[in-house]
Parts: C-alpha cells; sequence; structure tokens
C-alpha cells in the first residue's frame, strides 16, 4: 500500500489517510469588500461545523471565454488586501498563479499557490512555484489523463518541492462538457501526494453559454459525495452569495446559503469511508 504523505498548512492538514479538509472561497474577487464578507462568512460556517479549511483566492481570470469578461481586480491591487484580510481572519490562503513572474510575489501573501487546470503542463510555472517553497496545489486539465498527472508531480519534485497537492475538475467530454472519472481519484492516490476533487469546476460546461461559460450545480452534491466516499484529502469548491449575478462562473458557484449543508453531508460521508478503509476520522 503507497504511504500517503501529508501536505500541512497552519491548522489544516490534507491527507487522503485524514479527515477531509476544504478549499473554498468565490471565483474572483469582484470587490475587495464583497470579497472579506464571503470570507468572514465562510470562516464562520465552517468554525460551526469545526471543519478545517482554506480560503480561496483568485485576482485573475486570465482565461475567461470572452475578452469582454470581468477578469478580476489584478495582482496588484490584490496582495496588500489578502495580506490584510488573511492576518485579520487567521485564515490559510491559497491564490491562483498564472506566470512564473507571479509566484514569488504571490508567495507572500499566499501558503498554498494554486496552478490553474490549462496551465498544469507549464514547466516554468510548475518550477517557479515549486521555488518559493509554498505548499503547491496543482489542478489536472481537462486534457490530461491522471496517470500523466505523475509528470506533474515529477517536476515539482526535481525543484526540491515537498508539499504537492493534485486536483481533480473533470475531464473533456466532446465540446462544451466535461465528465468525471471517479477512477482518476484512485490513480492519482498512488502517487502518494493528498488528491482534491474539484467539485464546482466539475459541473462546468465549458464555452457552454457562447461568450462565457455555463455549468449545472444541481450535481456538485453528488459528484462530491462520490469523490468523498472514495477517502480522499479535501474537496474544492466555490461559492458565492448570489450565483446568478457572480462575475465569474455563476452558473457551476454554490450559493453561500448552500454551503454548511453541504460539509456536514461531506463530513458525514468521509466518516463513513475512514470507518470503512479503517482509518481515523473525525
Amino acid at each position: 500500500m503507497i504511504k500517503q504523505k501529508r501536505v500541512k498548512v497552519k491548522n489544516v492538514v490534507f491527507s487522503n489517510d485524514a479527515p477531509l479538509a476544504y478549499i473554498a472561497g468565490p471565483c474572483v474577487i469582484e470587490s475587495p469588500r464583497a470579497y472579506a464578507a464571503e470570507a468572514a462568512a465562510l470562516k464562520k460556517i465552517f468554525a460551526d461545523l469545526r471543519t478545517p479549511f482554506v480560503l480561496k483566492a483568485s485576482f485573475d481570470k486570465a482565461n475567461r471565454t470572452s475578452h469582454g469578461s470581468f477578469r478580476g481586480i489584478g495582482m496588484e491591487s490584490a496582495l496588500d488586501f489578502l495580506k490584510g484580510l488573511k492576518k485579520r481572519l487567521d485564515l490559510p490562503l491559497l491564490v491562483d498563479v498564472h506566470e512564473p513572474a507571479q509566484a514569488a510575489r504571490v508567495a507572500e501573501a499566499a501558503d498554498i499557490l494554486q496552478v490553474p487546470a490549462f496551465l498544469c503542463r507549464q514547466t516554468d510555472l510548475l518550477f517557479a512555484c515549486a521555488d518559493t517553497g509554498r505548499a503547491v496545489n496543482v489542478k489536472k486539465g481537462q486534457f490530461l489523463s491522471p496517470w500523466e498527472a505523475e509528470n506533474i508531480v515529477k517536476k515539482l519534485e526535481s525543484r526540491g518541492a515537498k508539499s504537492i497537492m493534485l486536483t481533480e475538475r473533470g475531464s473533456s467530454f466532446g465540446y462544451g462538457n466535461l465528465v468525471v472519472d471517479m477512477r482518476a481519484l484512485e490513480i492519482m492516490k498512488d502517487f502518494g501526494y493528498p488528491v482534491i476533487f474539484d467539485a464546482t469546476h466539475s459541473v462546468q460546461k465549458p464555452g457552454g453559454l457562447g461568450t462565457t461559460t455555463g455549468g449545472d450545480r444541481r450535481f456538485v452534491a453528488s459528484l462530491a459525495k462520490a469523490a468523498a466516499a472514495l477517502k480522499i484529502a479535501g474537496v474544492f469548491f466555490e461559492a458565492h452569495p448570489n450565483p446568478a449575478a457572480a462575475l465569474s462562473d455563476g452558473p457551476n458557484s454554490i450559493r453561500l446559503s448552500s454551503v454548511k449543508p453541504l460539509v456536514a453531508a461531506l463530513n458525514r460521508v468521509d466518516r463513513l469511508a475512514g470507518a470503512i478503509a479503517g482509518l481515523t476520522s473525525k
């Protein structure tokens, strides 16, 4: 049996044989004020459930379907704000990076650097993230088989990275659709590093609305429960107070008010999965 590594970020532990942990936040920082309110609401929800989570932030959505779509507030505006918010809320923070030059700057604020799916094979970006010494979460591209993700791990390891996580977010299924192959979670667990399931991007319909990406949030809970039943390290999701008004990924984001019952249900699945596997769970 493959020994499962642990990635610890502040008080949050990610491991395929540990209790489920979470990464959550809105798709993009729409404004500092709105994001701060959403972050505070998520902190209260997870605190009430006594469940560890990492706050997710994106200052730029660099791969929007249309050039006219909202991208974010930009790195320079975001970093000082995120540093202050992270200190005020006392939360670990994950931030997306898109270019090698961003990695060191973002590492000043983030505990985890996240490489987006479309960029998962960009060697220089992976190297730059590894060189910061921060934990690195890489989303497996929609175009990549799960066994090919081992090459991502090897690239990061070659630069001395030890805190590595891999995230499944669905695979391309024809035009404008994704499907989740649950075998991918088991295959990537065999690399020994924590595996995360991205429950909201997995229900995307890329370019499904013509100039924007569609999605179907009805399936978020079902897919997340199925993933949790396989005893993975964590679940990633994006939440918004009013997904219909979100400036990015609204169709596949869950409503903020749905977070607490979803996480409570996933925790129950995780406890059962851990008991079946003979693991200690919360």
